[in-house]
């Protein structure tokens, strides 16, 4: 393959290649709530993506209470404390919308054994009314009478608008690669990814609560009848994806910096994607589906432009789908070995 006439340059191919990772470790994170829910109760819950967009703002919000509204420019070791308590934050919302989706627009359906179509509308409908909640924050602070108190929150007559972190983070370079420095933010981002997905894959295989999960993926019936409470597997599927979506979102954050109540749209496309890409219910299909996505979509848009990004996204899972119909990795969450 000749790098030079698709990039430019080795060192080009390199910076897309690890920019692509980036991207695809994060894709992988969200991912994970649309394959745990679908291994388990086989349907997708679309309004993930606003579990992620909710996470975004916790970051924004907590270093706006923790730092102020005072704009400047930090090294990742200077904002570190601050990122961190972001981080316990964004998992904490995420966690609790996601939460309150099992609670108000899925487990009643499921009691009433409503069929999957049904939910699917069900989960559809919650993530509109989840970001034009968000959308509206500013009204809903006004008819409480906090709009001053929470205007640096909600920011009167902005709330659709672009919400930006007070804190910008400052990559530092650490070594290079065939051309490409490798920031302290990129490095943070992959490491963390990676890291997450390793414990909840061993989570999952390992513990009394994963084989649980793996219980009721495949067999809730039989299941049930050995003791395992459906409720509450399904329950802790739900607040585990909110947990690593809330994670996702500091490392989003992290490397783009700002946000808005539509964030999660594409994002959350992106991340269905890589969970279909490789092998939706497969947590391990999730992180690679991620991965070649986000390196994917970077070539793509090297080799065809910037305004095809998304489209080299889509065509790649088309053909692989074509290819292998189960995705990359097609073993599901319910037949994952221990």
């Amino acid at each position: 393959m000749d790098f030079g006439a698709l990039f430019g340059s080795f060192d080009n191919f390199m910076s897309y290649t690890a920019g692509g990772l980036v991207f695809g470790a994060i894709y992988a994170l969200i991912a994970l709530g649309y394959t745990m829910v679908y291994g388990v109760l086989q349907l997708i819950n679309f309004a993930h993506s606003e579990v992620f967009m909710y996470g975004t703002f916790a970051v924004a919000w907590t270093f706006v209470f923790l730092h102020g509204t005072d704009r400047v420019n930090q090294g990742l070791g200077e904002a570190l404390p601050v990122l961190l308590a972001a981080l316990v934050a964004a998992m904490l919302v995420s966690a609790a919308v996601a939460l309150l989706l099992e609670r108000f627009a899925y487990r009643p359906l499921i009691k009433k054994g409503a069929p999957k179509l049904i939910a699917l509308i069900s989960a559809i409908g919650a993530s509109f009314a989840l970001a034009e909640a968000m959308g509206l924050r500013d009204r809903f602070a006004s008819w409480v009478g906090l709009d001053d108190n929470l205007s640096d929150y909600v920011v009167p007559g902005k709330a659709r608008d672009v919400y930006s972190n007070p804190v910008s983070i400052q990559p530092k370079g650490l070594f290079d690669i065939g051309g490409y420095t490798v920031t302290d933010v990129d490095l943070v981002i992959l490491v963390a990814a990676l890291a997450m997905m390793v414990a909840l894959d061993q989570f999952v295989r390992r513990t009394r609560f994963g084989r649980g999960i793996r219980a009721t993926a495949q067999d809730p019936e039989s299941a049930a009848l050995m003791g395992v409470n459906s409720t509450r597997v399904v329950q802790l599927t739900f607040l585990i994806g909110g947990l690593m979506a809330g994670a996702a979102a500091t490392l989003y954050m992290m490397k783009i910096g700002s946000t808005r109540q539509n964030a999660g749209f594409i994002l959350g496309v992106k991340a269905f994607t890589a969970a279909v890409m490789g092998g939706i219910g497969n947590l391990r299909g999730a992180l690679l589906g991620g991965l070649v996505l986000g390196v994917m979509e970077n070539w793509g848009s090297a080799v065809f432009g910037s305004e095809w990004k998304d489209v080299v996204a889509f065509v790649l899972l088309v053909l692989i789908l074509l290819v292998r119909p189960s995705g990359l990795l097609g073993e599901s969450l319910g037949k994952a070995r221990a």
